[in-house]
């Protein structure tokens, strides 16, 4: 069996396996850790971890930017009209007015995302620097406030897509340069089942040194604009929060909890995920292409190796065949697996990426579970004395996500999760990895991802138990 999980241990074979693709990861972008793997070693604070709707997450979140001083950087995803969008457009008004009240610099505002539209994933300028939106395309086309509205701000939006699937996947919030906020929801109308974790320290570094080399192509924002002028002495400048806003439970059930985090120093490694044009697609092929050694590929990878005791996973969809191999490597080695998903997420979306759905790799990795333990058993009735020693394998559990009280229409959630979009590993209870990455392929092989992995069994249990805590009820047994 492998040693235990250590912080330790896991960075240095992870930086050891990253130095032998730098020559590969020199071509991705941004490629800046290529060489130097250990600078994406760093250390971090978590406080809360937040679960609910992305409604619920953005209502949390969004008081702690209109406390913004100086900058707030908001990259997501997908942007959509929503209810997300409108408290977002809030927040910004409420910026605004701040700053032109306190006088002098304006308060730096930079977006950016990558899936707006169809028409605008066709027509934008596919290169990395990809659009950049004028002011007067922020009503009509982004659903923000007009460019009046929002005198106080130097703001700036961009998108960013890449053909043929190269989305630009990462969500990130970083207010001030002090905190960052890792939540797994996008500014959409989805009412899904995510999750958000805070985060401050020295690892607050690392998110702002990867928007400047990928998002930011201004020299001068690698700085901190000056310290505003003091407030004019009618206006009372907007507190830091102690605790999120509260929010109102769905009547079935609530999803939506605030689980405090220990607040000491943790392990932590930050692990981009590069984009790569070439989608490798080989539906038909009987040994899948490998997939990008990028920082947070390797590091997966890394963990569910080492794995000794326990695997637990949630994951909006699982077709990555790297992970799915890994996984029954580690149910030979008597690893147990658990595993939350959906069986009907996006399924035109993993036939177009994968050439498979969900549901397929499950029942897959269902029937090779079962001839282990047929094979296993076969061993032992033949020959008792040579079965002596023989690790079992490992248990698996899977289950699917499903709403309390039904799937509903789009506008009838009444608040309830109708799928499950948090990404979110943990290992031996010991290695905790949140981010933007699915355990699909299309977050292995194309698109942009960002993780971030925390060493401490304390992060582990609590993160487990936020989950667990509004989980039952909310998933249905599939096999174990």
């Amino acid at each position: 069996m492998p040693g235990p999980i250590t912080f330790a241990s896991i960075a240095r074979e992870w930086q050891e396996d990253l130095l032998l693709h730098k020559e590969e990861n020199k071509h991705d972008t941004p490629n800046y850790y290529a060489s130097t793997p250990s600078t994406l070693t760093t250390s971090s604070t978590v406080h809360n971890f937040i679960t609910g709707t992305g409604d619920n997450i953005f209502s949390s979140i969004l008081p702690a930017l209109e406390s913004a001083e100086s900058e707030i950087i908001f990259i997501t995803c997908f942007w959509a009209r929503s209810s997300s969008l409108s408290q977002l457009a809030n927040t910004l008004r409420a910026l605004s007015i701040k700053a032109q009240a306190r006088g002098g610099w304006k308060l730096r505002v930079r977006i950016g995302l990558s899936s707006l539209s169809l028409f605008q994933k066709i027509f934008q300028p596919h290169t990395i620097t990809g659009q950049t939106y004028t002011p007067s395309t922020w009503v009509k086309t982004l659903g923000l406030p007009s460019p009046a509205e929002l005198g106080g701000l130097d703001l700036e939006i961009k998108s960013v897509f890449l053909l043929p699937f190269s989305v630009m996947h990462p969500k990130f919030i970083i207010v001030d340069r002090k905190r960052v906020f890792l939540p797994s929801c996008n500014v959409s109308w989805e009412s899904w089942f995510e999750g958000c974790i805070e985060l401050s320290g020295l690892v607050v570094s690392q998110f702002v040194r990867f928007w400047l080399e990928f998002w930011s192509s201004n020299e001068h924002e690698r700085s901190l604009p000056p310290p505003p002028s003091p407030p004019h002495p009618s206006v009372t400048s907007l507190p830091s929060p102690q605790s999120p806003t509260p929010i109102h439970p769905s009547p079935l059930g609530p999803a939506h909890t605030h689980t405090p985090l220990p607040t000491h120093s943790i392990p932590t490694l930050f692990l981009p995920s590069p984009h790569h044009l070439n989608p490798r697609f080989a539906p038909f092929s009987s040994s899948p292409p490998l997939s990008p050694p990028t920082p947070l590929n390797t590091l997966l990878l890394t963990l569910l190796a080492r794995a000794n005791s326990s695997i637990y996973i949630q994951t909006p969809n699982l077709t990555a065949p790297p992970v799915l191999t890994a996984l029954l490597r580690a149910l030979r080695r008597g690893v147990a697996v658990h595993i939350r998903t959906s069986a009907r997420l996006m399924i035109l979306e993993q036939l177009v990426t994968a050439g498979t759905t969900t549901t397929r790799c499950v029942r897959k990795l269902v029937r090779r579970h079962r001839a282990l333990l047929s094979s296993a058993t076969a061993a032992r009735d033949e020959d008792e004395e040579a079965g002596v020693g023989l690790v079992a394998p490992g248990a698996l559990r899977v289950e699917f996500f499903e709403p309390l009280g039904g799937f509903r229409k789009e506008g009838m959630e009444g608040g309830e999760p109708q799928q499950s979009h948090l990404k979110l590993l943990i290992v031996d209870e010991a290695a905790t990895v949140l981010g933007s990455g699915n355990l699909d392929r299309a977050s292995w092989y194309t698109s942009q991802e960002l993780g971030v992995a925390f060493f401490d069994g304390g992060v582990a249990g609590a993160v487990r138990g936020g989950v667990e805590g509004v989980i039952g009820g909310r998933v249905r047994g599939y096999y174990g």
